[in-house]
């Protein structure tokens, strides 16, 4: 069987919309290797079936890396943990109470992190309704203390 260069659209095309069913962002790499070699088969068509077959393992792949190494970076997420600049020293409310040993919940008036309450620590009993302020953020947990 001869590829044309419509052959290798169509595919592009249906791994495209695959995507939208498979929601894993990964397939899109592939169905647009598919279309610039249906693209490179229209201006150069020449090349054979090893060839189409090899720039489209290629496109793909250098497309899947770009992706992961250059366009995704995971520096701007935050997370708990990694934030610790931007949440030492928020004042929150605490929302129920905590002693050592025993979780609390603080809320803050402006959300923290994406949240506007989180399970806290504390090293002495506060009651709830009373205000404290973040001193260090230790796993998923807020380590706070009376303001």
């Amino acid at each position: 069987m001869n590829l044309e260069w419509w052959h290798w659209i169509v595919l592009g095309v249906v791994l495209v919309v695959a995507e939208l069913a498979v929601p894993a962002f990964f397939i899109i790499w592939f169905g647009l290797g598919a279309l610039l070699v249906g693209l490179a088969l229209l201006v150069a068509p020449s090349l054979g079936e090893a060839g189409q077959l090899l720039l489209w393992i290629l496109a793909s792949l250098a497309m899947v890396v770009l992706w992961f190494r250059v366009f995704r970076r995971e520096d701007h997420k935050t997370r708990v943990g990694q934030s610790d600049g931007e949440t030492i020293g928020e004042i929150g409310l605490m929302a129920k109470a905590a002693a050592p040993f025993e979780r609390g919940r603080v809320r803050f008036q402006k959300p923290l992190l994406g949240s506007e309450e989180w399970a806290c620590v504390v090293d002495e009993v506060i009651p709830a309704g009373e205000r404290v302020r973040v001193v260090s953020v230790e796993g998923s947990f807020l380590k706070v203390e009376r303001v």
